[in-house]
């Protein structure tokens, strides 16, 4: 699945403008259904781990760090592997990795009200609709805006776990600050770069495995987005 940039403008001249304006579209409508599909299951695993009592069944036991780290390796084990996946392995990769994340998310829906999530929701879903629609529009080329994202990305990383010691309401309010500009960036400058590994000539599996790849990369910034933004707009349980 290796892309080259620099050749991509002379490949693309052997094949008709319209013909890749109609195969980058399709690509993305790809991308998105992966993206969205990943969203609804784990949603629905996590509102069922929440409503059925698994989550909190598994809370109590060391299981818990098992279906929270889990996905983690999936995701890096689809980012380094996919190239001698088929496509069906990375889909189902990438079907699995939402259904682990909507299991390690059940507690939202144990301490948050619902209404509060799903307004939460729709705001994020604004937000990363106008992102992304600018990312894929935009004549700007936002790779040094991808590289200042990046670094603050590891930042939050890093200050995250800084305050699982810590436990600092004011560090976590800086935290959750920062994770909705920067994921909201990054809705921008992944959607530029999905758009940009599109080539008309790829065969189906590379195309296929590069939609996986790409609908990964927006799932995780709309999944963070959306648990920065509960962070002030949910509303906690009595």
């Amino acid at each position: 699945m290796s892309y080259d940039p620099g050749s991509r403008t002379a490949r693309s001249t052997a094949v008709p403008q319209v013909d890749i304006d109609i195969g980058l579209r399709q690509y993305m409508l790809r991308v998105y259904n992966y993206m969205a599909g990943g969203l609804a299951l784990t949603g629905i695993v996590a509102y069922f781990a929440a409503a059925s009592g698994i989550y909190v069944s598994l809370a109590h036991t060391p299981l818990i760090w098992l279906i929270v780290l889990a996905p983690l390796g999936l995701v890096l084990f689809l980012s380094f592997r996919i190239n001698q996946m088929s496509l069906g392995a990375a889909q189902a990769t990438y079907w699995i990795y939402a259904g682990l994340v909507g299991l390690s998310l059940g507690f939202i829906f144990l301490v948050y009200t619902s209404a509060s999530i799903a307004l939460t929701f729709f705001i994020c879903a604004a937000m990363f609709a106008a992102m992304s629609l600018w990312g894929y529009t935009t004549k700007r080329d936002l790779i040094g805006m991808g590289s200042f994202l990046f670094m603050g990305l590891i930042g939050i990383v890093i200050a995250s776990l800084v305050n699982l010691f810590l436990a600092s309401p004011g560090l976590q309010f800086a935290i959750s600050v920062i994770g909705v500009i920067v994921f909201t960036g990054l809705t921008a400058w992944d959607t530029q770069q999905i758009k940009e590994m599109y080539w008309a000539g790829d065969g189906t599996a590379v195309a296929g495995k590069k939609a996986v790849m790409g609908a990964l990369r927006l799932y995780l910034d709309f999944l963070n987005l959306f648990l920065m933004l509960l962070q002030f707009m949910g509303v906690r349980r009595n």
